[in-house]
């Protein structure tokens, strides 16, 4: 089954941030830069790790954590058109 096919586009919720992937650290870690400014270490979840590769530079959806500002899951990885249109419509900054 392709990405595509999976789920629609996300847009980013309550409690939710975008973030770029910046570098991955083995296992099921990876350093994120959130649109907040804040580089958070994160957990790409369990049912994410054998649907989706994540590599350096995707743009993905985090959720922080309540207890630990500069830890976050990752809840979705973005493909190019879909990032590219959350660039367009000004919820990610070119920057990043």
């Amino acid at each position: 089954m392709s990405e595509a096919n999976l789920k629609d586009l996300k847009i980013p919720q309550e409690g939710e941030l975008l973030g770029r992937v910046l570098k991955l650290s083995g296992g099921d870690h990876v350093i994120v830069k959130s649109t907040d400014g804040i580089t958070r270490m994160c957990r790409i979840r369990g049912k994410m790790k054998r649907r989706m590769w994540i590599r350096e530079s995707d743009i993905v959806l985090i959720g922080p954590w309540d207890f630990d500002d500069r830890r976050a899951d990752i809840l979705w990885r973005y493909i190019k058109g879909h990032a590219e249109w959350l660039v367009e419509n000004k919820y990610f900054p070119t920057e990043l």
